[in-house]
């Protein structure tokens, strides 16, 4: 297709359309009005998130890293910031910039225990990853980390999470089988993450104390 059949929108909306020249070079993106994970949720940190809103997003990054495993690439860089959302709230993988290379200065918070000692990039990183961002889309909702595992105990989603973080990474299950677990998870019955008497918060996000 020739770039004069593409219609961007000018900066200015009074112009219309944005003309290029025919023979220009693009790269087409699609434009995700959600914005980022991390916003959606602290937009929402008040409220009780619907355990079928949180399954479905846990669900969708699992079904991503699933296909990109399957074509042999290492994300690295699995966390909230890195998700988009469209306006169905359809979560989708973003910034491949340390895909499956090492990162030169790696975020501790988000890579597997082992990592330090390992020269290869594992796919069993990514899975412990994702167990760190189903964390996070609880966290936004709980007072504390105590309460949120004392919460979390019987929960078919903390299952997942429990198997993700497995100390020893053969005992990770590979992200198509992480797609079976959530896909079993019975959304039906609605209600939110957390019970009535729970106020909703927000550790993840609060301000970093100075000096």
């Amino acid at each position: 297709m020739g770039t004069s059949n593409l219609k961007i929108p000018s900066k200015n909306p009074s112009e219309g359309y944005t003309a290029l020249p025919s023979r220009a070079c693009c790269v087409l993106v699609e434009f995700l009005h959600g914005g980022t994970l991390k916003k959606y949720l602290y937009k929402n940190r008040k409220k009780k998130l619907p355990s079928k809103i949180v399954i479905q997003l846990a669900l969708d990054l699992s079904r991503g890293l699933s296909y990109l495993h399957l074509e042999k690439i290492v994300h690295r860089d699995v966390k909230a910031e890195n998700m988009l959302l469209d306006t169905d709230r359809t979560l989708k993988i973003d910034d491949f910039g340390v895909a499956r290379v090492e990162a030169q200065n790696p975020q501790d918070n988000w890579y597997l225990m082992e990592s330090p000692i390992t020269e290869n990039v594992m796919y069993t990183a990514l899975v412990f990853a994702y167990g760190r961002f189903i964390v996070v889309i609880f966290l936004i909702q709980i007072l504390a980390l105590l309460k949120f595992l004392l919460l979390l105990s019987d929960s078919s989603l903390s299952n997942v999470m429990k198997k993700c973080w497995a100390g020893h990474p053969e005992k990770r299950p590979k992200m198509e089988e992480v797609v079976r677990l959530l896909e079993a998870i019975d959304t039906s019955k609605g209600g939110g993450m957390i019970p009535k008497d729970v106020a909703g918060s927000c550790i993840c996000f609060r301000p970093i104390r100075g000096p």
